[in-house]
């Protein structure tokens, strides 16, 4: 395990003074924060090598080449890749998903086809399916949420047949923090023929990744919730699979001819990049895959665990509070949804903020699942590498003076 309290360190805005209430920082799940070596990186090439990549004969081109090109290379190794040009930059999970759904999806799908996603899924895993079976003729359907938070294997399982093309699923729920069993649903998935995306923009962050293992087709993931910046993500598929798929973009650096009559593709990962890429945003990225692999993933996971198993129990001493997902901790990730009494999510998190506390209110880009639960909205607190049991003590007290308050 490693020592959080060094790690708080290591992340300048959790460090400020600035105010009266340290910053209670429970919002990972939307965004994480950032270590200075990422913010440092970052800022290094700025103001050292600054300069466009693949294009530019002289130092610092080439110098931020190798460093974008060995950022990709770093985060085909964290997930296990099978090959690091299998590993596409894009703009954040969403845009990931997206190019799926433009080209291999355009490109494959027809009317009387089948995708398969879920009633948890955050809205980008939800409306490009839908957006694409407009186009195409095929039909979204969507595996049930049972009241304690899982998905209806069995309703899944009735929906398999020759007609289903593709499954999109979520590796972890950004709302309830559940972890279904994508082995087994990949597995049944490829069965009957079809392939399958996960979204991994809350798996990858906090769980040990490999893809090769996990036998999955495609997998999209944000570079800013894995403490990395903004402004990146990254969409993997297997090579075989690439080759087979249009571009999403067109322009400069996704080709290798250019006439008047046309155009000849670059290769993978190439094709799918158009254009000057977030190349300050990719080497900030690299770097974060540095500092988690510095952690041990399998480090980060086990004190997510042990922070949820004890959220988990102050938690269920509050009165009036009823919390959304799995009841176990190794069923979750960090994150934990709940409602508090009649308040309305938006006062709690105001009433909080007021304490220093940051979390989320809404229906967390996940409204069909809140509609399911006949909510409007949650308050949502997540954990990530830099909390510690405190946090949730401060989290508590933070919801009792909500009560003496509002209630």
């Amino acid at each position: 395990m490693f020592d959080v309290k060094k790690v708080i360190q290591d992340f300048p805005i959790l460090n400020q003074h600035s105010t009266s209430k340290p910053l209670t920082y429970l919002d990972s799940t939307a965004s994480s924060q950032k270590p200075a070596v990422v913010i440092d990186a970052m800022d290094t090439y700025y103001r050292e090598y600054n300069a466009n990549v693949h294009r530019g004969i002289y130092q610092i081109s080439e110098q931020a080449s190798e460093a974008y090109e060995q950022a990709r290379k770093k985060i085909g190794r964290f997930i296990n890749a099978y090959h690091w040009r299998e590993v596409i930059y894009t703009r954040n999970a969403t845009e990931s998903i997206n190019l799926v759904a433009y080209t291999w999806g355009q490109a494959h799908l027809k009317a009387g086809d089948v995708i398969i996603t879920t009633e948890m899924e955050h809205h980008a895993n939800l409306i490009p399916w839908q957006q694409l079976a407009a186009r195409t003729g095929a039909v979204v359907k969507y595996i049930p949420v049972t009241e304690q938070g899982y998905l209806d294997m069995a309703a899944f399982e009735a929906m398999l047949s020759p007609q289903v093309k593709l499954v999109a699923v979520t590796h972890m729920s950004n709302v309830l923090g559940t972890i279904p069993p994508v082995d087994d649903i990949i597995e049944k998935a490829h069965a009957v023929g079809a392939l399958v995306l996960l979204d991994g923009a809350q798996s990858v962050p906090h769980l040990p990744i490999d893809v090769q293992a996990l036998k999955c087709d495609f997998l999209a993931f944000s570079g800013h919730k894995m403490l990395g910046p903004t402004g990146i993500g990254i969409l993997w598929a297997r090579q075989e699979i690439l080759a087979d798929m249009p571009p999403f973009m067109t322009g400069g650096d996704m080709i290798k001819q250019v006439t008047l009559a046309g155009a000849i593709w670059n290769d993978p990962p190439w094709k799918f990049e158009a254009g000057t890429p977030a190349i300050a945003e990719a080497i900030g990225l690299g770097y974060a895959v540095d500092y988690l692999n510095e952690l041990g993933m399998a480090n980060v996971r086990q004190h997510e665990i042990e922070l949820v198993t004890y959220a988990l129990e102050q938690l269920k001493d509050v009165e009036g509070l009823h919390i959304f997902g799995p009841c176990t901790p190794e069923n979750r990730g960090g994150s934990i949804a709940f409602t508090l009494g009649q308040i309305h999510p938006h006062d709690v998190a105001a009433v909080l903020d007021s304490e220093g506390i940051a979390v989320r209110a809404g229906h967390h880009c996940a409204m069909p699942l809140h509609d399911k639960f006949g909510l409007a909205a949650t308050t949502r607190a997540s954990f990530y590498v830099y909390n510690i049991p405190a946090d949730v003590d401060r989290l508590v007290s933070g919801l009792e003076k909500c009560l003496n308050l509002l209630a």
